[in-house]
């Protein structure tokens, strides 16, 4: 007669095998962060890219130390306009005596791969961040009689400048040639922009073809974490060109009135301090 304890033993479920427990969670955890590595790529080369601002050039709508992430369909699908904050690759001569931290080759190394795959901002070595205040066939000049920047005849009350900043301390009287911008920084008296870069090709406009995309948010450090705003009524009562032919002619530029990001610093020494 077989016992109680036989039977049980007869209809026990097989001991379940346990198969590399250590080896399958090493698996997920690579392909885990392989997804994520592919995703911040694919985003960091399609859709935005972070950049960081180690300059006062912008103050005080970026301060030195910020981070932004900056939208790549800008140009693209969607328009760049006056007042964008726009991050550009330096058209030639903006950017003299960069200084590039010194590093040893397997940091150096890390920091590239990291900053190619867009888990780091990129740095200030060959890109400006600057306000787009003249698109295509726009005829901008400093200053009138009472001491503001006008594009296409009409006074621009420019409230996002640094506080005791003027809109310029040098005269210009500018027309902006087809597919090309003018771009200054917010903080004036501190930023070597399209004004002072007359004498090159371009005399101190900037291609399409430079532009990365632009800025819509701070988001480092994270007390100053917030979007930039728009600032559409500075550049509101702005008439169209007076050369239809040239407005808008960047690509997908748009000639429209502003609607803004709010301010920009621009790289580099080109300014007595650089940015992104």
């Amino acid at each position: 007669m077989t016992s109680e304890h036989d039977e049980a033993a007869d209809t026990a479920p097989p001991p379940v095998e346990r198969r590399g427990g250590m080896h399958s969670l090493a698996r997920e955890v690579v392909i885990v962060v392989g997804t994520a590595l592919v995703l911040s790529l694919l985003i960091k080369t399609f859709l935005a890219q972070a950049f960081y601002i180690p300059s006062e050039s912008m103050e005080d709508t970026l301060l030195t130390g910020d981070r932004v992430l900056v939208n790549l369909l800008q140009p693209g699908p969607f328009d760049i306009e006056r007042g964008d904050v726009v991050v550009f690759k330096d058209p030639g001569g903006w950017l003299t005596g960069v200084a590039t931290p010194s590093r040893g080759p397997v940091a150096q190394g890390a920091v590239e791969v990291l900053t190619f795959i867009g888990v780091l901002p990129q740095d200030a070595g060959e890109h400006l961040i600057k306000r787009v205040v003249g698109l295509p066939g726009d005829r901008v000049a400093c200053c009138d009689d009472e001491d503001r920047l006008t594009v296409n005849g009409a006074a621009v009350e420019e409230t996002y400048l640094a506080d005791g900043a003027e809109p310029s301390e040098l005269t210009f009287d500018v027309e902006v040639p087809p597919g090309r911008l003018w771009v200054m920084g917010d903080n004036r008296q501190f930023s070597r922009d399209s004004r002072w870069h007359q004498e090159l090709p371009g005399e101190g406009t900037i291609s399409e073809e430079s532009l990365v995309g632009r800025a819509v948010v701070v988001f480092w450090p994270w007390s100053r974490r917030a979007t930039l705003p728009s600032h559409s009524e500075v550049y509101a009562a702005v008439p169209a060109s007076a050369d239809p032919g040239s407005a808008g002619s960047v690509g997908s530029v748009g000639s429209a009135g502003a609607a803004g990001a709010a301010g920009a610093a621009r790289a580099g020494s080109a300014d007595p301090a650089g940015s992104p």
